[in-house]
């Protein structure tokens, strides 16, 4: 039994190799926007975040790290306030993000998901996150702890995020950074290399294709039936 006849032939598409390999290419320094989740002074997931982007620079990243004082909560304001329309601005120019969280109750913290919360999954009719490549980290204030990447993965996953295989995870964070809020070296850090080198490289591999690869039978479908009862009500008409 070989056939589909469930399937709209008009919305099913072979694979394109021509789409995944193009032959043009971007030459520019991939771009990263990084998300911190703590308001405190010596925060050590902005010590984590600002580490990955020294990292990332290194790399050859463009990167810039979104400050979350003085953003409201979600819904909390309209979205034309100041600091919700930077964080908008940054998700639309970037091609990856790294999100760096602490683990609060088990969970990650309030800041972050308020950052999380702000980015639409559309904006005038554009899923200004969809197809973008995401690094998750978490800082633990004890023994390490799986749960707030895993969250984060969630929510990459929710907002069409192409997130990694790799993270990182600190463990009791308190003494794994200098006085300056430089980290030390440690398997901790080398992990965090890991993660960078590895964002970077799907970054790189996937920012030019990334619409054909989140492009959805199922949505073409739908749009397909929406065309076809405009067309066929403003024929009646």
């Amino acid at each position: 039994m070989t056939g589909l006849p469930n399937i709209k032939t008009d919305c099913f598409h072979p694979v394109d190799p021509d789409a995944l390999f193009p032959r043009q290419r971007s030459s520019h320094p991939p771009r990263i926007l990084l998300l911190y989740g703590s308001l405190r002074e010596r925060s050590f997931s902005r010590f984590v975040a600002e580490e990955a982007g020294r990292i990332l620079e290194r790399l050859g990243a463009e990167t810039r790290i979104f400050d979350p004082h003085d953003l409201p909560l979600a819904d909390a304001v309209e979205a034309d306030h100041p600091k919700v329309a930077e964080l908008r601005d940054l998700v639309g120019w970037c091609e990856g993000m790294v999100w760096s969280s602490p683990e609060r109750h088990g969970a990650m913290s309030g800041v972050m998901k308020t950052q999380i919360d702000w980015i639409p999954l559309s904006l005038g009719g554009v899923r200004p996150t969809q197809g973008k490549t995401l690094a998750v980290m978490q800082v633990c204030g004890g023994s390490q702890s799986f749960n707030t990447v895993n969250q984060l993965r969630i929510l990459g996953r929710w907002m069409r995020l192409l997130t990694i295989p790799n993270q990182s995870s600190v463990a009791k964070a308190w003494g794994e950074f200098d006085d300056s809020g430089r980290m030390k070296p440690s398997p901790y850090y080398d992990r965090i290399v890991d993660v960078m080198e590895e964002l970077t490289r799907f970054t790189l591999l996937t920012r030019d294709i990334r619409e054909y690869l989140v492009d959805r039978y199922s949505e073409r479908v739908e749009s397909h039936e929406a065309l076809s009862r405009r067309v066929n009500q403003s024929r009646a008409v």
